[in-house]
């Protein structure tokens, strides 16, 4: 339920009221009042949400009107008072016109926008830089990137040229800050080699793209739910678009400025993964939800925009993806570790000679030229009866997983080192 006041020009408050009812507003109120140049009626209505952009329609053809909407859903309990438990629940999605204000109030200045990307540059540097997690997380909070993301499906979703063009923008414009930030604190500091957070984070998998797709629904639902039907808050849905980018970003800095040019690729496919999958998605649900390139009070839109940046969006994600999976294992080391690791496990299990204490398998970022070293690190046990020895063991093994790997067409160079370990011995007494 949504709280308009309403000013008209006097005598035109009754009006109003029939406008409201029609609507089947509540709790309606008209009063009296002296404006700044001639006498008005202010007309208090409560009215559902979805009814919010047909209020507005009628009131259009009104002379004169003036129309304050509070973005705050309210309770209106009215007779009868059996029916109060249902008027609280009574929780509906926003309307139109107002998700789409919510976005434009999203924008801020470029000041406090831009000083939030640096800062949110700092954090990430340090959290990648000392190998801290927690810091990535406090990055992620405080990156901006979830607005300017979100004006971006709107305007599509719109089909708003001139929002559009502003959103991408102001979305490039801060990961240019962050990176530059993350860079310029890498020369300062005179860094020189990658930090293992920083070769983790830019481990691409071949499901990287769902993320995005969900930030964008996320994200989507929670600018369409009313506050109260919302069990997520905004931050947590900007803290998940963010994940998607600030690490990231924060690698192409640091990456470029140490010269790790295959880590600053992997990033940037991650960041225009990210925009072309959360636009995709939060795009279309914004769509779902009634955004159109037509509203009331709202004429910039061109219904044309709407399919070629939908399709402009499809295309970016298909060439992204066709590229993640030609090029393998480049932009799948995550995902082909995983495999790798599973396709290890049961080759030992099935060997006669040990059982599998542990299997730990990843990829390096070693400067080998022409080769994707996978290294594997495996540990066994010789079963009970075993006598061969250790070296036996370990040799036969090394030489099985290597060609196994080889045979799977994962196209690496598996390294492999298996160390037999030893039960302790039961002492006789």
């Amino acid at each position: 339920m949504r709280q308009l006041i309403v000013q008209v020009p006097r005598g035109q408050g009754k009006e109003v009221l029939e406008i409201a009812k029609s609507l089947q507003g509540v709790s309606l109120a008209q009063l009296e009042a002296k404006g700044s140049e001639e006498p008005i009626d202010l007309v208090l209505i409560h009215v559902s949400n979805r009814q919010v952009e047909e209020l507005f329609a009628k009131l259009e053809d009104l002379p004169d009107v003036n129309i304050t909407l509070l973005p705050r859903g309210v309770i209106t309990l009215h007779p009868p008072a059996k029916e109060a438990p249902q008027q609280a629940l009574n929780i509906e999605e926003r309307s139109p016109i107002e998700i789409f204000l919510s976005g434009l109030q999203s924008v801020g200045s470029w000041r406090g926008f831009l000083g939030y990307a640096a800062s949110s540059g700092f954090v990430v540097w340090i959290g990648l830089y000392t190998n801290t997690t927690y810091l990535l997380v406090a990055a992620m909070l405080i990156a901006p990137f979830a607005g300017p993301a979100m004006n971006v499906a709107i305007a599509t979703a719109r089909g708003d040229r001139q929002l559009l063009w502003r959103s991408v923008l102001r979305y490039f414009a801060a990961l240019a800050v962050t990176i530059a930030v993350a860079g310029a604190l890498s020369l300062i500091l005179r860094q020189d080699i990658a930090t293992s957070l920083m070769i983790e984070r830019s481990q691409v998998s071949s499901i990287a793209v769902l993320l995005p797709l969900a930030a964008g629904a996320a994200g989507a639902l929670n600018l369409v739910q009313s506050e109260r039907s919302s069990l997520v808050s905004g931050a947590a849905t900007g803290m998940l678009v963010a994940a998607s980018l600030a690490p990231p970003a924060g690698i192409v800095g640091m990456a470029g400025a140490i010269g790790r040019w295959d880590l600053v690729i992997d990033a940037l496919f991650l960041l225009f993964l990210q925009l072309a999958g959360i636009n995709l998605t939060a795009a279309l649900l914004f769509r779902l939800f009634g955004l159109s390139a037509r509203g009331v009070r709202y004429t910039r839109g061109k219904p044309w925009v709407f399919p070629v940046a939908l399709g402009f969006t499809v295309a970016i994600l298909a060439g992204l993806l066709t590229w993640q999976f030609v090029n393998s294992p480049n932009l799948q080391r995550s995902s082909l570790a995983q495999r790798a690791n599973a396709e290890i496990q049961k080759l030992v299990n099935e060997n006669r000679l040990v059982e599998l204490v542990e299997a730990n398998v990843r990829f390096t970022r070693a400067n080998i030229k022409g080769q994707n070293t996978l290294l594997s690190v495996v540990y066994v046990q010789r079963q009970a009866g075993v006598t061969a020895s250790s070296e036996e063991i370990r040799s036969s093994l090394t030489q099985a997983i290597q060609t196994h790997l080889l045979q799977q067409g994962f196209n690496v160079t598996p390294l492999v080192d298996v160390s037999v370990l030893e039960a302790p011995q039961k002492s006789e007494r």
